[in-house]
């Protein structure tokens, strides 16, 4: 079984050993003097030089264009699939997350895996969106679906009303099923970009499309009533939830938006 999980990172840090399954890759890869030695996300048909924009996404279409697998994931530099059956061994910091043996069982059974649902709670997908950044890019958003895909805004609007979503643009599909997906995103994001005006934007609000691309994924299954599982996603270096909280609740109550990743 070829599977090839690509871990994007935008800076050197510690990676998995098995490199079989987990493909380091640096995103952003001619934006950058410093290369750290692993895959480029600029070879063949690529959107390297638009990273600023897409964030994780230029390793995720690198893949999508490049790699000829069975099976295709995505991840992060600090976050991973965890193992529910893993036993510690060698691999000091890695120990837990998702072995070849474990996919290989997985995957012929359920060949869409996808993060647990982030719940927000207090309000919406949108109303989230739209308090703790610009709300205009989620109606630009809605627009563009309506217009290249009017098929997806029925279940474009089911995510947007939920108050929970499998985010972070993280997942591991067979082959096919990363190419239905890919197909109808990735035309959507491109229009949104060239109706955006980046000038003045700081360097967070700039990676828009990237943040708008959580939603799709949901939409995505909806419509095409995609059968998935949910398996438990993990920050290596712990995840700072009260901070995060504490942000969200100051930007619903005084509209403060957010000024980094968290």
């Amino acid at each position: 079984m070829n599977i090839k999980i690509l871990v994007s990172t935008h800076k050197p840090y510690q990676m998995p050993k098995d490199r079989t399954i987990y493909l380091p890759v640096q995103v952003g890869y001619d934006e950058v003097d410093t290369h750290f030695g692993f895959q480029g996300d600029n070879t063949g048909d690529n959107i390297s030089y638009k990273h600023r924009y897409y964030s994780d996404l230029s390793a995720v279409y690198w893949g999508w264009k490049n790699l000829d697998v069975d099976y295709m994931g995505s991840c992060h530099y600090r976050r991973y699939f965890v193992s529910r059956k893993a036993k510690k061994n060698e691999d000091k910091y890695f120990w837990y997350i998702l072995s070849r043996q474990e996919l290989e069982e997985l995957l012929p059974q359920h060949p869409v895996i996808v993060a647990k649902k982030r719940n927000y709670v207090i309000e919406s997908i949108e109303k989230h969106f739209k308090h703790t950044h610009l709300p205009q890019d989620f109606d630009l958003l809605r627009s563009v679906i309506a217009e290249l895909s009017p098929e997806y805004s029925d279940a474009f609007e089911k995510v947007a009303a939920s108050t929970s979503a499998h985010l972070f643009n993280t997942f591991i599909m067979r082959k096919d099923y990363v190419d239905s997906f890919c197909s109808f995103m990735f035309p959507i994001l491109f229009e949104v970009e060239k109706r955006v005006d980046f000038s003045g934007r700081s360097e967070f609000e700039s990676r828009t499309c990237g943040y708008l691309a959580e939603f799709m994924l949901d939409t995505w299954i909806i419509k095409n009533n995609i059968p998935y599982k949910e398996v438990t996603l993990k920050v290596l270096d712990g995840e700072k939830k009260l901070k995060k909280a504490c942000a969200m609740i100051k930007s619903k109550i005084s509209g403060e938006k957010y000024e980094q990743s968290f």
